[in-house]
């Protein structure tokens, strides 16, 4: 009597065996898994990710972000930008679940992450993708410096020990509302050195820079201050700023550099540098600056040169630098959202936006308008269906995008509307 057939391999082995990847890619010698991961990483972190969690030898032969998301650079997820909800859900809202929405700027890709802290701070800015937390309300202001996918969090001085040093430059009130008010506006640099991680900001309410690293107990703030700011643009650790010397617009603009904290000659404690001045552009040639932006691996001035409104004029900071005042009609097919902060996205994200152009908050009644670099032209940014009313939704990513670009609208969940007064 013959003996009954070997049994075949069940559903759920034939189906475990078909998802796992072909032998010969399991197989990579590490030094090309390694070499596929540092080009994964040099583009999207998520995408990193992802080729992690291919198969065991992958995983084993590459760094995990996790618990070195924000001391390691190479994982900070830096063309993620944090989407305001809308509909008077601020981060952190019960209603959200502890959860935040990410957009790539680059590829449009959308995720919904398990952000927890957001439940007791509030985000005061965004770093090459990191958020910069403050807990509110606070009687010191304690801060933090979270990585929104992998959680981890790096501790900073309270912020609320600046205030004996400010002395008379803040209102009189008690210590959360005078913490709340200097961190309305700021803008955030983040440096990395011996082990330590430093924070250089500005604090545009009393026009000077704080900076601390996470080992020391306090703020520390600049000695000098500067009359009028356009704009603050962090950039590669450092800080860089657009402003005038001496309030009085039709003299000369200046852009400044600020330089990460160094050691005292004594060695025994951190010293701010004295601002640089890189650029300077006379009145003439740029009537009105709107302010710098990053876009790819340069800085871009932003302005226009009459008064028609529209941000007409687009320099490269590095040929103001060498002096040459020449302005250019193609950034790339990007798109530019222009306000108190500047953000550049790749025109594949939009629908409603082509390339080359720049969106921004026309004047008179105020609506979004986009300035069409080749061309001259304006036109609506949105579609007529977003274009009125104060009535929560609809809204389109348009919308979404340019609230990111003030900083205390997008940290409560607002969105840009037609109506003044629904967003400010």
């Amino acid at each position: 009597m013959s003996s009954p057939p070997a049994p075949g391999p069940s559903a759920r082995s034939r189906r475990r065996h078909a998802s796992d990847p072909a032998p010969g890619w399991a197989s990579l010698p590490e030094d090309l898994v390694g070499v596929v991961a540092s080009r994964l990483l040099a583009g999207d972190l998520l995408d990193y990710v992802r080729f992690r969690a291919v198969c065991a030898g992958w995983r084993s032969g590459t760094a995990s972000p996790r618990g070195r998301g924000v001391a390691d650079p190479r994982f900070h997820p830096r063309r993620w930008m944090m989407l305001p909800e809308g509909h008077c859900l601020y981060p952190g809202h019960p209603d959200l679940r502890g959860h935040a929405r990410f957009l790539n700027l680059d590829t449009g890709a959308m995720v919904r992450a398990r952000v927890p802290l957001l439940g007791e701070y509030c985000i005061i800015d965004s770093v090459d993708g990191l958020l910069l937390l403050l807990r509110d309300p606070d009687q010191e202001g304690a801060v933090r410096l979270l990585h929104p996918f992998t959680g981890d969090v790096v501790e900073f001085p309270p912020l609320g020990t600046l205030l004996p040093q400010l002395g008379s430059r803040l209102p009189i009130c008690p210590a959360p509302y005078m913490i709340r008010r200097l961190a309305r506006v700021v803008c955030a640099s983040v440096s990395f050195t011996a082990g330590a991680i430093t924070i250089t900001l500005w604090l545009d309410e009393v026009r000077r820079v704080a900076f601390a690293t996470s080992q020391d107990r306090q703020w520390n703030v600049s000695s000098w201050d500067y009359p009028i700011i356009y704009s603050s643009l962090s950039f590669q650790g450092k800080l860089y700023m657009m402003g005038n010397p001496d309030l009085c617009y039709d003299s000369v603009h200046e852009v400044l550099q600020i330089d990460p904290p160094v050691r005292d000659g004594a060695g025994t404690g951190l010293v701010l540098p004295p601002p640089k001045l890189i650029a300077t552009i006379p009145a003439h040639k740029l009537v009105y600056p709107y302010g710098l932006v990053e876009c790819g691996s340069e800085i871009l001035v932003l302005g226009r040169d009459d008064l028609s409104g529209s941000p007409d004029l687009i320099l490269k900071l590095a040929d103001l630098v060498l002096q040459r005042f020449m302005p250019i009609k193609s950034i790339k097919g990007h798109t530019l959202f222009v306000e108190e902060r500047s953000i550049t996205v790749s025109s594949k994200v939009l629908s409603t936006v082509k390339g080359d152009n720049v969106v921004y908050e026309h004047s008179g009644p105020p609506y979004l308008a986009q300035y069409h670099l080749n061309s001259g032209s304006v036109s609506p940014a949105i579609d007529d269906c977003s274009l009125y009313g104060n009535a929560q939704g609809p809204s389109c990513l348009v919308h979404y995008i340019f609230s990111c670009c003030i900083r205390n609208r997008w940290s409560r969940g607002l969105i840009f509307r037609r109506n003044a007064e629904s967003w400010w």
